[in-house]
C-alpha cells in the first residue's frame, strides 16, 4: 500500500463522551480518548495520601475546554474531590496543554524549559488556520497557561506517598522538551508522545534519530504499564512489541529520507511513492511526509519548514487532515 491518508480507518466512536478513566494501578489512572488521532490525546492522574488528606496530580490536559472538563470532572469523582496540587505537561503541543487554564489556580504546573518556551510561542491556540484540519477545531474558552515551574533533566514530585519522577530523555525526540512521568512504585510510565500506540508517530518538531534513540531509554524503565500519548494503554507483555514497531517505522523514515536526499527528490514525492508495508493500517499515515521533512533536516538536508511540511501533509492526504476533536453525536 502506498503512502496515502489513513483517514478511512477513523471508524471508532471518538465523541468526547467516549473517553474514560482506566485505572492502571492503585491510585493511578490513564484518561484514554478514542481514537487517539489528530488532537485527541491521552492524559493521566495520580491520587496520594498527604499529611492533611488526599492530594492529586494530573499529567497533561486536553485540546478543548469540553474534553478537559470531562477529564477533570471524571478524575474529581474518582478521587473524591481531592485537590489537584500538581500538574505536568509532557510536551508543548496543544492537545496536551490547551486545557491547562482549567486547572485550579493553586495547582503548580511543571514543564520542561523548552516545552514552556514552545507553548509561549504557539499560535494555534488563537485559532487553527483554514484548510489544514477538518472539521476546523474549536478549542472553546481556553487561554494560554504556561508552566509555573520549568525543569531541566529531572524533577521528582511527591503526591502524598506516590512518587512521580519527571524525566527528559536528554535530547530532542518528539519535540525538544519531552518529559515522561515515571512511577517506580507501581511501574507506570506516562510517555507523552514519545509513544503512539497503534498510530503513526509524529516527530516533525523533534528529531527522527532522537525519537529512535528514546526507545531504548523508555525500555530501560522496565515499566509494567505504559500510557502512551495516543492510543490504548500497553501492558508489560506489549511494550517490546510497541517499541519495536516504532523503531522499525523510524528506520523506515530515515531510509526513505536518505534515498530521497541522494536522488534530489523532495519529501512529498518520496512519500507519494513509499510502500507503507506493515504501517499501512495505522491512522494518520499522512504524517509520513511531516516526518520526512524532519528526517531530511536530521540527515543534513534542507532545514525543516513546519508550515511547508503541513502543506505537504494536506497534499498527501488529498485535503485537510481529519480530526474528530470537536465531533458530536449525530
Amino acid at each position: 500500500m502506498s503512502a496515502r491518508s489513513g483517514h478511512d480507518h477513523h471508524d471508532a466512536d471518538v465523541t468526547p463522551e467516549a473517553a474514560g478513566l482506566v485505572e492502571v494501578a492503585e491510585g493511578v489512572w490513564a484518561w484514554v480518548q478514542p481514537d487517539g488521532t489528530w488532537w485527541i490525546n491521552n492524559a493521566g492522574a495520580v491520587l496520594g495520601e498527604g499529611p492533611s488528606g488526599p492530594v492529586a496530580m494530573v499529567i497533561d490536559t486536553c485540546a478543548t475546554e469540553e474534553r478537559t472538563r470531562r477529564f477533570l470532572d471524571a478524575f474529581g469523582a474518582a478521587a473524591g474531590g481531592a485537590p489537584v496540587r500538581f500538574a505536568a505537561n509532557t510536551h508543548q503541543h496543544g492537545d496536551h496543554t490547551y486545557g491547562n487554564c482549567l486547572l485550579p489556580d493553586a495547582c503548580a504546573l511543571v514543564g520542561h524549559t523548552h516545552m514552556r518556551a514552545g507553548l509561549a510561542e504557539d499560535t494555534l491556540i488563537d485559532g487553527c488556520p483554514e484548510g489544514v484540519w477538518a472539521p476546523r477545531p474549536d478549542w472553546g474558552a481556553v487561554t494560554r497557561r504556561l508552566p509555573d515551574l520549568a525543569m531541566g533533566d529531572a524533577l521528582t514530585v511527591h503526591v502524598g506517598e506516590q512518587v512521580v519522577e519527571l524525566r527528559h530523555p536528554g535530547h530532542a525526540a518528539h519535540t525538544t522538551g519531552d518529559v515522561v512521568a515515571w512511577m517506580p512504585g507501581p511501574g507506570v510510565l506516562f510517555t507523552g508522545d514519545l509513544v503512539f500506540s497503534g498510530l503513526t508517530p509524529l516527530v516533525f518538531m523533534g528529531s527522527v534519530p532522537g525519537a529512535l534513540r528514546s526507545l531504548d531509554w523508555l525500555a530501560g524503565f522496565g515499566a509494567t504499564h505504559l500510557v502512551p500519548g495516543h492510543g490504548p494503554v500497553v501492558d508489560a507483555a506489549g511494550i517490546d512489541r510497541v517499541l519495536g514497531e516504532h523503531a522499525r517505522y523510524y528506520r523506515f523514515v530515515l531510509d526513505l529520507a536518505g534515498d530521497g536526499l541522494a536522488a534530489g527528490a523532495p519529501p512529498l514525492r518520496v512519500a507519494r511513492g513509499a510502500d507503507l508495508g506493515e504501517f499501512a493500517g495505522w491512522d494518520d499515515s499522512e504524517r509520513l511526509v511531516l516526518n520526512l521533512h524532519r528526517a531530511y533536516d536530521d540527515l543534513g538536508g534542507p532545514p525543516c519548514d513546519l508550515f511547508a511540511a503541513l502543506i505537504d501533509a494536506v497534499e498527501l492526504n488529498g485535503g485537510p487532515l481529519t480530526t474528530h476533536v470537536c465531533c458530536r453525536p449525530g
